[in-house]
């Protein structure tokens, strides 16, 4: 035994391309067709890339020229790889020139929500692992001092941020923005949704002059008012069009059940108790929603995770990591919440409630069909929800199934095996078969509750008060 202890340690063979062999095959590219650095080709590897998506197979090439880049593409397509690796291997290429102080980024990717931060820095790490390539993600809702250490432990090459938080840093003089040299404006429509454009702006201002720098915009619509944000703040970009409803219309599996805003508890929960739903993502339209949908779910014995902008920051991380990793099969989410989803395996979406825009209904089932696996999206469609169906047929381009739920769907419920939580102004739950005299009854039955009437004229409302983007603002 003390012979094998002093015995040296076999050496490693280095990582050779030789290692990765890929076939071509016709009609798909390959990252091999690229000029890309063997040391972000091994993190390529490593996550078992193959062959490029289409953003990724149009995107490379200009980024990694340094050319200006505005591309219609949402979430699930690939793209965040698309300007990593394109982005890090030009930076190989270039050297890592002079010494820069600590918070001075050569890379800027700012993006809406906390989620789509921590997975475009933890996306980062994995294929900036085998490059001396280091990246921090700043957002709010977390310890400020913590991120503040991050940026302190040396020079950062990588800064993801929502707007937010990045601002606070700059003003604190702990962020320099004054050398990057790629700016990533990721989501733009939502950016505008979500009314964060005055802040984008104040940060831009703080960047070289866009003649100075690579930018790159992705949106999952290149509408008028995204593509006029797009020429103030990039010259002459090479524009990538991949159509967001092909996720929604080639791989994924659409079905609308008709059913009684009063049923549709009674539906979701018969749906689940099959067995055949292996990962499901269900969507409610606001936050009280989906918390009371949760609480109803736990009560009725079936265990779920929950992420809107109720619930704190460092507990919507644990949840959506136990999510990914199949610990919690069942989450139940808010659109804004559900935008930093990125899990391979999700058989299916529920749109329990439908959602107010038709672009967010493309979002929502973009959750599924990912990476090229087949997908299910279900939405349910009560008496008052059905207006916009005509919207979102238009908008992919093709009819939604409609049909009536079969009858094994809408067996009443049995009794609650738990106590549901107590939450302060929740309604009473009405015995079997019964609403309670004010009406309000499970998620989605009654009178006043749910995106019924109330809702109904609270979306026709925002969608005239529009915000500077051209839509309407709406919490998460």
């Amino acid at each position: 035994q003390r012979d094998e202890q002093a015995r040296p340690k076999k050496e490693e063979k280095p990582w050779s391309l030789d290692q990765f062999v890929v076939a071509p095959e016709e009609g798909k590219t390959r990252f091999h067709d690229f000029d890309i650095p063997e040391d972000v080709m091994h993190a390529i590897a490593d996550l078992e890339f193959q062959f490029c998506t289409p953003v990724q197979a149009e995107v490379l090439e200009p980024a990694m020229k340094a050319q200006n880049v505005m591309a219609q593409a949402q979430t699930g397509t690939g793209k965040t790889a698309a300007f990593l690796i394109s982005t890090f291997s030009r930076y190989i290429k270039l050297g890592e020139g002079e010494r820069r102080k600590n918070g001075c980024p050569r890379m800027l990717v700012i993006a809406p929500t906390r989620e789509l931060v921590i997975q475009i820095n933890k996306d980062a790490k994995a294929l900036g692992k085998h490059t001396k390539m280091r990246s921090v993600a700043l957002y709010g809702g977390m310890d400020y001092e913590k991120q503040q250490r991050e940026l302190d432990r040396g020079p950062v090459d990588l800064i993801a941020a929502t707007p937010g938080r990045l601002l606070d840093f700059c003003r604190q003089r702990v962020v320099d923005l004054s050398q990057v040299e790629t700016l990533v404006i990721d989501e733009a429509d939502r950016m505008l949704d979500m009314g964060f454009i005055p802040d984008v702006k104040q940060i831009i201002r703080k960047l070289p002059p866009r003649e100075k720098r690579a930018t790159m915009l992705f949106s999952a619509t290149l509408s008028d008012d995204v593509k006029r944000l797009a020429s103030q703040w990039m010259v002459d970009p090479v524009s990538v069009d991949i159509e967001p409803e092909q996720v929604a219309v080639d791989t994924v599996d659409q079905v609308v059940y008709l059913v009684s805003s009063q049923d549709k508890f009674k539906l979701l929960y018969n749906m689940l108790k099959k067995g055949d739903m292996s990962r499901v993502l269900i969507f409610g339209n606001r936050r009280d929603r989906t918390q009371k949908l949760a609480d109803y779910l736990h009560e009725y014995g079936i265990d779920c995770g929950l992420l809107s902008g109720a619930v704190q920051q460092k507990k919507r991380l644990s949840i959506l990591e136990a999510f990914r990793e199949g610990r919690v099969p069942i989450l139940v989410a808010t659109d804004v919440a559900g935008r930093g989803i990125h899990v391979d395996e999700i058989s299916h979406v529920v749109n329990f409630d439908f959602p107010y825009e038709p672009e967010d209904y493309v979002h929502r089932i973009g959750r599924t069909g990912r990476a090229g696996s087949e997908g299910v999206a279900v939405s349910f469609a009560c008496e008052d929800e059905s207006f916009i169906i005509p919207e979102i047929e238009k908008y992919i381009g093709r009819p939604l199934t409609c049909e009536q739920p079969e009858e094994s769907l809408l067996v009443d419920l049995p009794k609650p095996v738990r106590k549901r939580p107590s939450r302060k102004g929740e309604m009473e739950r009405p015995r079997d078969g019964e609403r309670s005299r004010n009406g309000q009854g499970r998620p989605g039955g009654g009178r006043g509750r749910g995106p019924r009437a109330g809702d109904r004229s609270r979306s026709r409302t925002q969608r005239s008060s529009r915000s500077p983007g051209g839509r309407a603002r709406r919490p998460a």
